[in-house]
Formats: structure tokens, C-alpha cells, sequence
């Protein structure tokens, strides 16, 4: 029974962080009233591993991370969609990066562009972007058992993500979520998005189960 109260007593309070962690314009339904199509780009990774690497590895792995949180969005997103819950689409990631990649636009330089001219060349509504800071290698699993002593050492954290919503037409930030990544968040990528999400699920702007009298920052 003790354990049961404090896997609630975890959930709540993961509950409560997101909300806090949520930002969503005051301009939002005025933005986004047109919105049917959205893109999920790749995530801009920084990763600051233990292990010595090279740079052109570290590089490399950083691309893959984003890309697996791109996968892992998609993903949730997809089964989401199949119980008719958002009131947009989300364009499919592998056209997304073949329409990048046909414009020369790669992960190395996706940063360079911004939210208007992404959106006018994957001819999208809005863009679905965010960051990634990582100590570990989460797209290949990670130990989820922890203890007290794990949180002493600082062994528990494995880094912070931040996902946010833009409007294509103006570029304006629409919604942002930020959340820290530990041994509660999940084993991997897929299992973080799906939590994470799953938590701001009232506060996502294109759910439409969401109540509408939601309260604007």
C-alpha cells in the first residue's frame, strides 16, 4: 500500500511540474484558428557524455538523438490521432526530411532557418521544434531503478527537454513545454515523449477533448 501511495503521490507531482513548466501565447486561438498541418523537425541535441568521443562522434550522436525524438513525437502523436483527439494533422516525418534534404537543408544548418521559412518549404501551418540536453544516450535505453543515493550523487538527472509550437505564417512562439529528464521520465526516448505528453495532455492546444475556459499565461 505504501508503494502505491508513492507512485501516486511521483504522478501528481510530475503532474503538477508540467502544468508549470507550460507556457501558451495569449494569442493562440487568434494564430492558429487556420491550422490543419503541422511538421515535427528534428531536435537541436547538445550532448555532454562521460565518455571521451571525438567531436565529429559526439556530432553524430547528437544528430541521432534528435532524430529519435522526432521518431517518438511522431509516433505518440499517431496513435493519439487514431482516437480523433487533436484538431490538426501532423505532416509525416519522412516526407518532412525529404523536403528538407531536397532544399539542402540538413541538421547541421536546420538552425539557420527560421520558423517562416521552414514552414513555407515543408508547406505547413506551424512547426513543432525543441531542444535536447542529454548526459546520456537516452534513444538507446537507460537504467530506470533508482535510490536516495542516486539523487545525492546527481546520478539520478539525465538532462532537460523542451518542446515547442510555432506559427508558420508569423514565426510567434505558440506553446512551449519544458520538462526534466531523470530515472522517473522513462527508459528511452519513446517512453519520455510518451509520459511527458501524456502530462500536458489538458494543456495541449490542439487537443480537443481540452476545456476551453484553459487559463492563458
Amino acid at each position: 500500500m505504501k508503494n502505491i501511495l508513492v507512485i501516486i503521490s511521483a504522478f501528481i507531482c510530475l503532474g503538477v511540474s508540467a502544468q508549470k513548466n507550460i507556457y501558451e501565447s495569449e494569442r493562440f486561438d487568434d494564430l492558429s484558428q487556420d491550422h490543419a498541418n503541422l511538421a515535427i523537425i528534428p531536435f537541436l541535441t547538445n550532448l555532454e557524455l562521460k565518455d571521451e568521443i571525438s567531436s565529429e562522434e559526439l556530432k553524430d550522436l547528437e544528430e541521432k538523438e534528435g532524430y529519435a525524438v522526432q521518431d517518438a513525437l511522431e509516433t505518440y502523436f499517431s496513435q493519439r490521432k487514431k482516437k480523433k483527439k487533436f484538431s490538426v494533422d501532423f505532416q509525416n516525418t519522412k516526407n518532412t526530411n525529404a523536403i528538407l534534404k531536397q532544399k539542402g537543408i540538413s541538421y547541421d544548418n536546420i538552425d539557420v532557418y527560421s520558423v517562416k521559412e521552414l514552414a513555407q518549404i515543408l508547406e505547413v501551418d506551424g512547426i513543432i521544434s525543441g531542444t535536447l540536453d542529454l548526459n546520456v544516450l537516452l534513444s538507446k535505453g537507460v537504467p530506470t531503478e533508482f535510490s536516495l543515493l542516486d539523487y545525492i550523487n546527481g546520478d539520478a538527472n539525465y538532462g532537460r527537454i523542451g518542446v515547442k509550437i510555432s506559427d508558420g505564417l508569423t514565426g510567434k512562439l505558440l506553446w512551449k513545454y519544458e520538462k526534466q529528464i531523470n530515472k522517473k521520465s522513462g527508459k528511452n526516448t519513446t517512453d519520455l515523449i510518451d509520459l511527458m505528453m501524456k502530462l500536458a495532455s489538458r494543456k495541449f492546444p490542439y487537443d480537443r477533448e481540452r476545456p476551453r475556459d484553459r487559463k492563458k499565461n
